[in-house]
Parts: structure tokens; C-alpha cells; sequence
């Protein structure tokens, strides 16, 4: 059996592993526009849990450990592969409820619960993803359990399962296959299913690395050493200048005897001083030692358990529900300064600052849905990467909350305008889901990376273009991008044309092409609009 504490290293464990190797499953993403990628999206949701995790006592049962998990992985979801991440451990948090250990019968119930989880909240599930690798590994728990009661042998298994249905993921899905690469979401599970295994069979927690490429120098150490602020390992975080006597010994010494003591060590000097910080159970040791190298100013001692405990107090009074004051309100995501601001004109409540390459957590969107003060709470997405996300705080509410499937910005500001104060909740709902549907959106933006996808060889850099969220052809300019990709959006019966122009186009560029799409379409509304967003140089729609 697993008893509860070992669950818990298993998890951080887990976690750790994901936010070090996060960056090679980002790699693996086939398509070539800048995302949320898979690896950081899984990485801080699983991450989300561990400070939380590491507050648990020795003693703590499998089925307390379970639900602090779920929990923290729910509210911390991001992106598709995020929220899947965290249906799965919610079906560790429903098999262990009231258990006090972790065996081999609640093991393999909690992996069927939660692949049956995960296949519900995805209403086209495609095979060779992390739905594949989480269902096949499952199966194979199953299969495993009528020949041994050992939990960890049934783990182990589990991770062998895993990685071979990994490696076949290219011959379920063409894309992947073409681009030569496995699935990413069943990459990072892989990663986090592995590194609980090796706890689980007595191996010691993956620690969290921080990798930084830039040369930590006095000037940037503040940067550096705020990244280190949320992993509690040890009780005490411990920063000081020290003004170097004369004589003073090697830093690296300094450094080697922090390192004894704590982690999350940075130590630079310059000429006069040394600056250092660390996370330590003894302050007073490093108090100690800092006096060997010269004088001490401006000492910091936080006590971190303390912080983060009133953190999390400070983000439940955050959660207290506004009192409804009408019946409809309405939570947008969006990104960027003039698109904010027509969500606002137009009646939307509250802005969740998010979208492409920054989608927001479960608990951010079911922040703003608790801050609008209505009884009934419409959430539009605008990105299809987080209306996962967005969906899984309708079960958090304490109202009632309709996801509408906007994908992008422009279906957004359709649906809204679709939106009738004397209607009731169905016939809205009907109504601006026809209203979105009848948008069609174009989108410019960079390849972040060199990829053949779909008959295109694209390399880093060149300008993309999007027709309805698919890659329609790439382009060397910008302008000459945004008008060709608007030809092929204009149909028959449209009349309207409305250009959002991002943070990095210029007000003369933005003009220009709306006075050439005028020449071409003179009988069509054309509106111009400085949206500010980052990412894409235009978003266009067409109705």
C-alpha cells in the first residue's frame, strides 16, 4: 500500500519534473503559432498544487492528499492539456475519498475515473493524444490488478503502458507523424507519471530546477531570485548585502556552504559586495557565515509557510461572491487595451486578461464570474484553448454560468451584440451562439518555430495567416497578408469588415490597408479599430 505521505512526494514530485522538462514538451507542439504551449500549461497546473501539497502533515491520509491535489489542479487549470491534466488526479480525489492509503483496487479505479473524466469534458476526443495514453495506461492497470495486489508493481506497469502508447501517438495521428515528433500532452503526462513511479518505489523527490541563461548579475538578482519565492522546501527566505572586508574569502565558498543548509541559492558579487539569497530552516547559520565575508546590510527574513498561508487567506476573501444586482452579467477574455475597452462599451462586466500564449487558469476566470454581480453569468472564451478552463469553473459557481464557445475575439463581440435585456436565458443563449457562428475570422500572426504543417514548410519568423482558426498560407509581409487573407474571408453576402489592428502595427499601416480593403469593397462597412493585442498584427472578421 501507499500511505499518504508518499502520495504527496509522488505528486510534487511529479510536478517538479514537468516544470524541469517543460520546455522540451513545448518542442514538441506541431503547430507553428505562438501558444500557451502543452509542457508550461500542464507545469502550472500540476504546480499550482505543491505548495499546498508540502503544507500536508507526514500523517495525512491518501484521500486528503488526493483532494488537495484535485483541488489545486482544478483552480490552477490551464490550456486544454491543463484541464485534462486535472480531471484525471479529480478521479484519484473520487476513489480515495475517506481512504486512507493508496492500494491496488482505489489505484485502478482512480485511473478509470479520471480517463472517464477527461473523455467528458472533451466533446470530440481525438485519439493519439493524452486521452489515449492516460485510457491505455489505465487499461493496463486494470489488466495487471488480476495478477498482483501490489500497488507500486501496478504503477509501474502503468508508466510502461504510458510510454508505449506514447511512442505509437505518431500513428494515430498524421500531424504528428509528419512533424516526427509524439504527442505533447502525453509527453508531459508520461513525465509526471514517471517521476511519481520512482518515489513510489523509494526514489527521492525530483527537486525543482531554475534554469536562467542570462548571467545573474547584481543588477538582475532581484529578477532571479523571484522565481524562487513560491517553492517552500525550507521555512525561511533569507536575503542580505554584504559590503566585503578586506581579504574577504571566494563567494563560492559562501555559495557551497548555503547550499549545505537550504536551496534556492544566488550569490553574486561585484568589486564591494556579495548579495545573496536563500531558503534555509537556520537563518542564524547564514548570519553567521556572511560575517566571515565582511559586514551585513539590509537583512530579510520571511518566514514563507506564513506568507503563503496568508496568500491563500487573502485569495478566499478574494472569492466572496458579489450580491447579484441584475439578472444578466457577462466575463470576456481578451488581451489588449482597445479590445478591453469595446468589451466594456458593450456591456461586458468583467475583463480576464488572457488569450494566445496567455491562457488564464480556471481560477481566474471563476474569480471574475464571483466578481459580477448578476444572477445568471454569460463567459465568453474567445480562444478555443480556454474554453476548457472556462467550463470547469461553471461547477466552482455559485451562480448560473454559460460558456459560450467563442473562439475568437470577433465571435465574442457578435454574441454580445446579440444579446436582448427582455429575452429570457434560452432565447439568448440560442441567439448569440447563431450571432458567433455567423462570424468568420481571420487572424495574422509570426511562426514561432520552424515546422512542415499541412503542405507548408514555414520557418521561424514568417507571417501566418488564419482563416477560421486554420492555417491558410504564409507570407513574408504583413500588409500584403492581412489584405490577401481578407479576399478570402469576403463571401457574397457580407457586408461588414472589421479590422482589429495589434500593439505592433503602426496607426499609418493600419490606415493604409483599411483605405485599400475601402478601394476593393466600396459597398462594405469597413471599421478600423486599434485593438493593442499581442500576437497577431490583425484580426479581421467578416460578416
Amino acid at each position: 500500500m501507499i500511505n499518504g505521505s508518499l502520495l504527496r512526494d509522488a505528486l510534487i514530485s511529479g510536478a517538479n519534473s514537468i516544470s524541469n522538462k517543460k520546455k522540451s514538451v513545448d518542442e514538441l507542439n506541431v503547430f507553428p503559432v505562438p501558444d500557451g504551449d502543452t509542457g508550461t500549461n500542464m507545469s502550472m497546473t500540476i504546480g499550482n498544487s505543491v505548495a499546498e501539497l508540502k503544507n500536508l502533515p507526514d500523517d495525512v491520509q491518501a484521500g486528503v492528499v488526493a483532494k488537495t491535489a484535485a483541488s489545486a489542479l482544478l483552480r490552477g487549470a490551464r490550456g486544454n492539456s491543463g484541464v485534462i491534466l486535472s480531471l484525471i488526479f479529480r478521479g484519484f480525489s473520487k476513489a480515495l475519498k475517506g481512504q486512507a492509503v493508496l492500494d491496488n483496487e482505489n489505484m485502478v479505479a482512480a485511473l478509470e475515473a479520471g480517463v472517464e473524466g477527461a473523455y467528458k469534458s472533451v466533446m470530440k476526443p481525438t485519439e493519439g493524444t493524452i486521452l489515449t495514453v492516460a485510457r491505455e495506461a489505465a487499461e493496463k492497470a486494470r489488466e495487471i490488478s488480476l495478477s498482483t495486489n501490489d500497488p507500486v508493481v501496478i504503477w509501474e506497469e502503468v508508466c510502461t503502458q504510458a510510454r508505449k502508447t506514447l511512442d505509437k501517438t505518431p500513428t494515430l495521428l498524421p500531424a504528428l507523424a509528419k512533424a516526427g515528433v509524439v504527442d505533447a500532452g502525453g509527453m508531459g503526462l508520461v513525465i509526471i507519471f514517471e517521476a511519481m513511479r520512482d518515489v513510489f518505489k523509494g526514489g527521492k523527490i525530483v527537486e525543482a530546477k531554475f534554469s536562467d541563461t542570462k548571467k545573474v548579475t547584481v543588477e538582475t538578482f532581484s529578477d532571479v531570485v523571484g522565481k524562487f519565492d513560491q517553492e517552500i522546501h525550507f521555512t525561511y527566505c533569507t536575503e542580505m548585502i554584504i559590503t566585503k572586508k578586506s581579504g574577504a574569502g571566494d563567494p563560492s565558498k559562501l555559495r557551497a556552504y548555503l547550499e549545505t543548509i537550504g536551496d534556492c541559492v544566488v550569490v553574486v558579487d561585484d568589486e564591494d559586495i556579495i548579495k545573496l539569497h536563500v531558503h534555509t530552516n537556520d537563518p542564524g547559520l547564514v548570519v553567521q557565515k556572511a560575517l566571515e565575508f565582511g559586514s551585513i546590510n539590509l537583512p530579510k527574513i520571511e518566514n514563507m509557510k506564513m506568507q503563503h498561508k496568508a496568500k491563500k487567506k487573502e485569495a478566499e476573501t478574494k472569492l466572496v461572491p458579489a450580491k447579484p444586482e441584475k439578472k444578466y452579467g457577462f466575463v470576456a477574455v481578451a488581451a489588449g487595451a482597445g479590445i478591453e475597452t469595446m468589451f466594456r462599451d458593450i456591456g461586458v462586466d468583467c475583463i480576464v486578461k488572457g488569450g494566445q500564449t496567455m491562457n488564464p487558469s480556471t481560477q481566474d476566470i471563476l474569480a471574475a464570474i464571483m466578481s459580477t454581480p448578476a444572477e445568471i453569468v454569460f463567459v465568453l472564451p474567445n480562444n478555443k484553448n480556454i474554453i476548457m478552463a472556462a467550463e470547469q469553473a461553471v461547477k466552482l459557481a455559485d451562480r448560473k454560468v454559460c460558456v459560450l464557445q467563442t473562439r475568437t475575439i470577433p465571435q465574442g463581440m457578435s454574441a454580445m451584440l446579440a444579446f436582448d435585456a427582455d429575452a429570457d436565458f434560452n432565447q439568448n443563449r440560442i441567439e448569440m451562439t447563431k450571432a458567433l457562428e455567423r462570424v468568420s475570422t481571420g487572424m495574422v500572426t509570426f511562426a514561432a518555430r520552424d515546422s512542415d504543417y499541412e503542405g507548408h514548410a514555414i520557418k521561424q519568423g514568417e507571417i501566418l495567416c488564419l482563416d477560421n482558426g486554420k492555417l491558410s498560407f504564409v507570407e513574408k509581409d504583413i500588409a500584403k497578408a492581412a489584405y490577401k487573407l481578407t479576399k478570402k474571408l469576403v463571401k457574397g453576402d457580407s457586408s461588414y469588415i472589421t479590422v482589429l489592428y495589434g500593439a505592433d502595427v503602426s496607426d499609418e499601416a493600419a490606415e493604409a490597408l483599411s483605405q485599400q480593403l475601402g478601394n476593393k469593397y466600396p459597398n462594405m462597412d469597413i471599421n478600423l479599430i486599434n485593438g493593442g493585442q499581442p500576437v497577431y498584427y490583425y484580426i479581421i472578421s467578416v460578416e
